[in-house]
């Protein structure tokens, strides 16, 4: 349950904090996304948040996808490309 709950706390602060931040361009397309098999759903009212590749500042990292509790559904973020600026990230949200 804690475990949980700092996951949430993680993830809201993680999308907060990107909305918050000025659009960053980077030259390079991510790499393919990782396909990850969510394991066992822990309970009823738990959305699974699939992972995503997030930049550094120097390269892409992976970031694991992580069971969410809430009610809402969650619609992915994903990398978009902008001809001549490079590609950005839009973040995920609850839809």
């Amino acid at each position: 349950m804690i475990k949980n709950v700092l996951i949430a706390a993680i993830l809201a602060f993680g999308f907060a904090a990107t909305s918050l931040a000025a659009v960053v361009y980077v030259q390079v397309g991510p790499p393919t996304a990782i396909v990850e098999t969510a394991p066992a759903r822990p309970g009823s009212g738990y959305v699974w948040v699939g992972g995503y590749y997030r930049w550094d500042g120097a390269r892409y990292r992976w970031v694991h996808g992580a069971w969410v509790r809430h009610a809402g559904a969650w619609c992915e973020g994903h990398w978009r490309h902008v001809h001549g600026s490079g590609w950005y990230w839009v973040p995920g949200h609850w839809c």
